[in-house]
């Protein structure tokens, strides 16, 4: 086996050490938010049009939708928490246009489809800047693109597919990269190529976002509900039931946008896994730091490899670095402690500055960590319950900060009982499998894990393992 970039190319011990000194376990983008408003939690019998369970992207942009299409309705939004304080609030922030994680995951999953997912995906990012002018909202959005980067060698390879791809469907928003054009735009050593999508991805604040949708939504007559943990869901007659821990709210419909969290549905506890990934924050960076590394057109970034890292500058030019580490816990356990892994943080800072040796001595400011909520498509699924009363949307699997908006409206759409191209999609129409329960769970996505290692150091090769996934259609070819 042979050995990756970050490992030839280790900065010194005590660098990362300096650098990780100060740094506290906290979330930036939440940390960086005014002081949010008081919200009440249910406290007593109530009735609406429609529950919302979860205040996170998927749950608010569904009552602010709901809101839109019929603003005489009573629209609520129950909440276990605080508005985004979960992974709509810990993410990278980057908003990628594409619905099904990439168009190679769409492509071996909906061929038939692929060409109109790619659509609906282009033109969902869209309505998304649309909304967020329309409403107001400082979310610090800026249509940068993002760039996929080669740090070995056997990834030219799949650069050159990448490009030659786009450019056999006439995609001239793909720019392939040569090494001295990636080096000169953005200076990092490891950077052997690139390719560049100009207008598939857009870069936000998270918890800015978060923060703002909610206001839009109160702003529109939604009532929002925190510390309102969501225990079931029972039938009443035509209705539907909502039981909280302090209350019950009586409901023509629900839709439940509970991320990773257990399903409060029994027909959905398998269909996703929380995985945990990790996540630094640097300080600030100077003029002249910046004017090291360049970075301009202030892209997205991600490298190539099956563990891959992404990062992105924040509006004030801080450097958030996350990824590589991907980790499961056996349980499916959703934990506050799995959030604190000094050896990922150490293993992320010194990748940091293996990417970027020149702003050795930088310091991170901010560590946090987020539960993932995966599924073997490696993109969100869709459906209804309790006779067509209840819709769901889950297991976005890190790429769902615009594609939240879409389930918004597949949802939606399902609850009305409508016939949309949304809802006539085989993406939706379809559920994947579930991932096995305890033990077999654990040992096949450490297993997997451990061959996209091995892979990442052998030229990409897939072992047996990897290559029957693939042909199980289980999501790990992404």
């Amino acid at each position: 086996m042979g050995t990756t970039v970050f490992e030839r190319q280790r900065p010194a011990a005590s660098a990362i050490a300096h650098s990780l000194a100060q740094t506290r376990q906290s979330v930036f983008w939440l940390d960086d938010l005014p002081e949010a408003p008081t919200r009440p939690r249910v406290s007593a019998e109530s009735t609406a049009d429609l529950v919302v369970v979860g205040a996170g992207y998927t749950g608010l942009w569904t009552a602010l939708q709901a809101k839109r299409r019929d603003p005489g309705r009573r629209v609520v939004v129950v909440e276990a928490k605080t508005v985004g304080w979960a992974a709509s609030g810990r993410n990278g922030g980057f908003c990628e246009a594409s619905l099904t994680h990439g168009r190679d995951n769409g492509l071996s999953r909906w061929p038939d489809e692929i060409d109109r997912l790619d659509e609906l995906g282009i033109a969902n990012l869209d309505g998304m800047g649309e909304d967020i002018a329309r409403y107001g909202i400082d979310a610090d959005w800026e249509r940068t693109g993002s760039l996929g980067v080669a740090t070995e060698p056997h990834q030219i390879e799949w650069l050159d597919e990448w490009a030659a791809d786009a450019a056999a469907r006439g995609d001239d928003a793909v720019k392939r990269l040569s090494q001295a054009e990636i080096q000169a735009s953005i200076a990092s050593p490891t950077y052997l190529g690139a390719v560049w999508e100009t207008h598939a991805t857009a870069l936000v604040h998270p918890g800015k976002l978060a923060a703002g949708l909610a206001r839009a939504a109160e702003e529109a007559g939604v009532e929002i509900f925190e510390g309102s943990p969501v225990h079931a869901i029972d039938e009443a007659g035509e209705s539907v039931k909502v039981v909280t821990t302090h209350g019950r709210i009586t409901a023509g419909r629900v839709a439940l946008a509970t991320n990773v969290f257990p399903s409060i549905l029994k027909r959905n506890r398998l269909m996703t896994v929380p995985v945990y990934d990790y996540v630094l924050m640097t300080e600030p960076l100077s003029d002249d730091q910046l004017d090291e590394i360049g970075w301009g057109d202030r892209q997205g970034i991600s490298d190539l490899a099956n563990q891959f890292h992404y990062y992105r500058l924040s509006r004030d030019n801080r450097v958030l670095f996350g990824g590589y580490d991907a980790v499961y816990h056996y349980g499916r356990r959703v934990r506050a402690q799995y959030e604190q892994r000094p050896e990922t943080f150490e293993r992320l800072a010194s990748h940091f500055f293996t990417t970027f040796p020149q702003l050795e001595g930088l310091q991170f400011t901010h560590k946090w960590a987020g539960a993932i909520d995966t599924s073997t498509q490696f993109c969100a699924f869709f459906g209804t319950a309790r006779k067509g009363r209840v819709a769901y949307a889950a297991g976005f699997t890190g790429l769902g900060v615009a594609a939240t908006r879409f389930a918004a409206d597949v949802m939606l759409d399902l609850l009305a009982g409508e016939r949309t191209e949304r809802t006539e999609l085989e993406m939706v129409r379809k559920r994947p499998l579930p991932f096995p329960p305890e033990p077999a769970a654990a040992i096949g996505i450490n297993a997997t894990r451990w061959s996209l290692d091995r892979a990442d150091h052998d030229r990409g090769r897939r072992n047996v393992l990897l290559k029957t996934l693939d042909a199980l259609g289980l999501g790990f070819d992404s």
